[in-house]
């Protein structure tokens, strides 16, 4: 990219999701010896690991709210620093209901994050680029996974899996010290950009502001962003799996040691890098082809499930590892495919109130985090069969692919907030 500063604030966005789900998986990666250190059940396992999604619920609405409130650099801040302490307090926990009330903590400081960062890119990057900027920014959030399990596997082998946390956590915290120095929330307020630079922006528009102040139109934003989240809970079904049992059920599930489940789970976390950036891309490049924003998102949102969905029935009937790794990789790229063109929506129906827009979709996968998580543990505690909780997966993904055809990207939320506008050409053109 030509602008530097921009560059730099996506390099910033990039860390941002990197660290937030190196964070978010080290707990599943610790998982095993977690378990055998405190004397935890499955059960009590996929409770802890549904803890961060209680908050992270909760806060995604809240913190997207604050966002556009008052602006995506101060949120980060706040959120960023309860993050920073609630990784760091995971490596002091005694037990189950310490480690429960800090996993609910960085629930509530990663929670703002992702919609923070929506809000923030709305303003320093175009529309026919933002695709691509979620692809990519989502992309280092799976690099974050795939190298996590590796990663905590060397911190806990040099020392111990409290150490391991408390370790993070000081990675985190300088981050946290790059974006307070790194990060404004308007572009165009930088005065020593320069006219090339200033020329990459979005154009200033007079009805757009880094901080909104009128009240926020919750009515018509549910209305409107409710398929979506709909989606984005079917993805989040077997996305959660994959991003807190993938490691248990390579060591537990397969019989694997803590060093090669770690690096069956780093390569299945690899696609996903690889498939957050090429939806992204192919979803730019079919909005700049075909002006139509809808199947730009819809389309390749279809294919992503679909495919995910045919690569996990593999996985429910094979006992062949070569066959469960492969097919769980291929389908993990293939659902990544959804990052880049869902995260792209709401900004396509309401720049002006991205943030707690975001923030809602976010929160359909998040209530996915809260119940998937428990009911794989409960599912392996009851029956000892470990590949059958996808099942759950292979129907929601039939249900996301009904749900997309009622997202409609080429309807902006209108001015007043009360109902949308249709521009009667716009749609046409959708579906023709």
């Amino acid at each position: 990219m030509k602008n530097k500063t921009s560059t730099k604030v996506l390099a910033l966005f990039c860390a941002l999701s990197f660290l937030m789900y190196v964070d978010r998986v080290n707990l599943s990666t610790a998982a095993g010896l977690i378990k055998s250190d405190l004397g935890l059940n499955n059960t009590d396992l996929g409770l802890i690991f549904s803890a961060f999604a209680y908050t992270y619920l909760v806060f995604q609405i809240v913190g997207g709210w604050f966002c556009d409130r008052f602006g995506a650099r101060k949120t980060i801040i706040i959120c960023g620093s309860i993050w920073v302490v609630a990784t760091i307090c995971t490596g002091f926990a005694g037990g189950f209901v310490s480690l429960f009330l800090s996993r609910l903590l960085l629930g509530v400081g990663e929670g703002a994050a992702l919609p923070s960062q929506a809000r923030a890119i709305t303003f320093w990057f175009r529309r026919e680029k933002r695709g691509f900027i979620q692809g990519v920014t989502h992309s280092f959030s799976r690099l974050g996974n795939a190298i996590a399990p590796s990663l905590v596997a060397l911190l806990v082998m040099m020392h111990s899996w409290r150490f391991s946390f408390i370790a993070l956590g000081v990675i985190t915290a300088v981050w946290l010290v790059m974006w307070v120095r790194g990060f404004r929330d308007d572009p165009h307020e930088i005065a020593d950009l320069s006219a090339e630079e200033r020329a990459a922006l979005p154009p200033p528009d007079a009805s757009l502001s880094s901080k909104v102040r009128q009240p926020t139109p919750w009515k018509a934003l549910l209305k409107r962003m409710g398929p979506t989240m709909g989606v984005y809970f079917c993805y989040g079904w077997t996305g959660w799996l994959f991003f807190t049992w993938l490691p248990t059920f390579f060591m537990n599930g397969r019989g694997m040691d803590l060093k090669a489940s770690a690096l069956f789970t780093s390569a299945v976390f690899l696609s996903g890098v690889v498939g957050n950036t090429v939806g992204g891309v192919i979803s730019d490049r079919i909005l700049k082809r075909t002006g139509n924003v809808v199947a730009a998102r819809r389309n390749v949102i279809i294919f992503s499930f679909l495919s995910a969905l045919l690569l996990l029935i593999p996985v429910i009937n094979s006992t062949d590892m070569t066959t469960i790794t492969l097919c769980l990789g291929l389908a993990f790229f293939c659902l990544e495919l959804t990052i880049g063109p869902i995260w792209a929506v709401p900004m396509d129906i309401t720049p002006k109130y991205v943030g707690v827009a975001s923030g809602l979709v976010n929160a359909g996968s998040a209530v996915a985090g809260i119940i998937s998580p428990i009911l794989f543990g409960v599912i392996i505690d009851k029956t000892g069969n470990w590949s059958l909780p996808f099942y759950g997966s292979v129907g929601l993904l039939m249900v996301g692919i009904i749900l997309t055809f009622f997202m409609r990207p080429d309807i902006p939320l209108s001015d007043d907030s009360a109902s949308p506008q249709v521009d009667p050409s716009a749609t046409e053109k959708a579906y023709h």
